[in-house]
Order: C-alpha cells, then structure tokens, then sequence
C-alpha cells in the first residue's frame, strides 16, 4: 500500500527529472532519487509517494496533548504519524521517526487505508483525526484521502505540522482540514533557529500558509513557540512573534510558549528555565494577545483558560484532565463575554 502515485509535481525538462512542488523546498529530483523529505521517490520519470498509508505511531491521545486548547476540550483524538520530514529540526523529540530514512530505518510500521483509519477512530471512541508525531505535510495523499472520509463520518480532523507547505497542497486538503496546530519556530526575518535548527533559509511560507489556513480555509488555527535557549528565547525575538501572531492572525489566536528538553544536535544545552517562559507569557500579554500558554510544564497556572475580559478561570488543566469551569454557550458565565474555544 504504501507506493503511490504522487499529487503535486511535475516533469522537469530532461533526463526524466521532476519537479515536486508541494512544499516550498522545489526539490528537483534525479530518477531513484529521493526529495529532501526522504519519502517522495522519481520512479521512471514518475513522482511517488512511498508512505501512502504507512503509520508508525498511532495513540489514542487527549486533544489537549497536540497541544490544542481552543478546540473541543477534553475530546480524544486518534493520532497517528509515518515517516520523515522536510524540516532537519536538531531538537526533534520525535527524530526516531521524523528524521528517518526508508532504506535505512528499523522502526516497524504497519499499513493503514483511509477507510481502516476511520474505523479505529470509531472503534476507539475517538471524535477526530490528527495527523501528528511527524510532518503531516509530506504525507498529503494519504491526508487528503483520509480527511475527506473523516469529514463524512462526522469526525473532525487536525494538521500538527511546521507549516512548511505550499498553497496548491494546502487548498486541497482544505476543505476537509478542521484545526491546523503549527509551529512558529522562530521570528519571520532573520531566525537564527530556522536557519541553523530546522534547515531552512526562509521560514515566510509558513507565516503564508497559516494565513491562509485561517483565512481562506477557516481552520481553527493555534500556534506553538518550543522556547530554546541561546535560539529564539530573547525578548527582542518573542516580541516579534507575538507581534506576528497579533497582526497577521487575530489577537484571540492561542500561543503556547513551551519549555524545551535536549535532543540530538541541542543535548548539551538545559532546559528552559521556567522564568524565561513565564516572561515569554508575559511579552505575549502585553503585545496583546488574549490567549498565551506556558506548556510543558505540568500543573503549572499558565495551562488554564481565563476570560480575556474579567480574568476568571474556565478552563483548568492539570497534565492532560481537563476541566470546564465557567463556558457555556460559548460565553463566559461570569461576565457574559464571548470565549473562541470551539466545541463548548
């Protein structure tokens, strides 16, 4: 199952080279070769994907864990990944996966079709579909075919992703794409991190993208900042972020400012003190945005959801158990005032 015809490609002039252009990297791509994702391959001439259906993680996962805050709380969602990605990101914590390589991994997958896909979110009790733990992005067919079967069974859908995509790929899946969790890594001109973390001169195309997902497509949109040390933790940084968020997004869009741990290229830095994100929260707040988290850092007061307007709690969190205190109807029953969270 897992070779199939790719979307979002074309020839390339001679030689039987191709042109993949479903995400901003335009990979030209030799026949046998491989795209920069490690999993889109030029067969005779011919773009394929060869992950078409192949999971190698699969969870039934609170949704609070994508993290997810404004979009039907304490649901659960049936969260599945593959293999690759099209960012090199040295702090992947999931780079046993992310980071693999098809002729040379060892990590078991199984085959999954679309219409299997829907049946364990059912059988499992599950109200929607995430496409998580790696770059969703890379794994578009699948994606596409398997949202549209979501979507008329009544499930919502959710896109975990760096936001790395071209706008063809992306209007394809938008019609049946729900949430769209993404990251935002680092500021938009200038990003130390994107540039000597993730492997990418110009990270424009997701600020672009995620415009576009909640614009053009009207997906519920939340963004994550993973704070890194000596990368992208400085004031002057975390202000651009938040200022991009708030102008270009909305000031009810939610940021999760969250606590990094070492991984891979990073392991010989700390974690992030817990200071530094509680200033992050507070430069989100004074930017302007309603709705900052501090995450990764658990039964910490910076997980709960106050009303924007008088300040009460509606929402605790303690790890992932979760608990509605003051929506209802959509408003806050303290003050009235009208609460983004899709889904109460």
């Amino acid at each position: 199952m897992f070779k199939h015809e790719a979307l979002f490609w074309e020839a390339a002039g001679e030689d039987s080279k191709v042109h993949c252009f479903l995400c901003p990297h335009h990979c030209i791509i030799a026949p046998g070769r491989l795209g920069f994702c490690g999993v889109r391959r030029n067969i005779d001439g011919k773009l394929y994907s060869l992950i078409y259906g192949c999971v190698s993680s699969a969870c039934v996962d609170p949704i609070e864990k994508k993290p997810l805050f404004h979009f039907h709380p304490s649901s659960l969602v049936y969260s599945i990944g593959a293999l690759g990605c099209n960012m090199r990101c040295g702090d992947c914590q999931n780079w046993q996966i992310a980071h693999a390589r098809l002729e040379q991994t060892s990590q078991r997958t199984v085959a999954l079709s679309p219409e299997e896909l829907v049946a364990y979110t059912q059988k499992t009790n599950c109200q929607g579909v995430a496409w998580t733990y790696n770059e969703p992005t890379i794994w578009m067919e699948y994606a596409i075919d398997g949202a549209r079967l979501a979507k008329s069974k009544g499930l919502y859908t959710v896109f975990v992703t760096n936001g790395y995509v071209e706008k063809e790929a992306l209007d394809a899946i938008g019609p049946y794409l729900d949430a769209y969790r993404v990251d935002i890594k680092g500021r938009i001109e200038g990003s130390r991190f994107y540039k000597e973390v993730a492997k990418i001169k110009d990270p424009r195309p997701v600020l672009d993208a995620t415009i576009r997902a909640k614009k053009r497509w009207k997906m519920h949109v939340e963004m994550v900042t993973n704070i890194v040390p000596g990368y992208n933790d400085s004031p002057e940084e975390l202000k651009d972020i938040a200022k991009t968020i708030l102008e270009n997004l909305g000031k009810e869009t939610p940021w999760h400012v969250t606590r990094f741990y070492p991984y891979l290229e990073l392991s010989h830095l700390s974690p992030t003190p817990i200071e530094k994100l509680e200033e992050a929260w507070g430069i989100g707040k004074d930017a302007g945005l309603d709705f900052v988290y501090i995450g990764n850092v658990p039964e910490h007061p910076g997980e709960n959801t106050y009303c924007n307007k008088c300040e009460a709690l509606l929402i605790e969190r303690i790890g992932y158990y979760t608990t509605v205190h003051g929506i209802e109807n959509g408003k806050c029953t303290f003050c009235g005032n009208p609460i983004p969270i899709v889904g109460v």
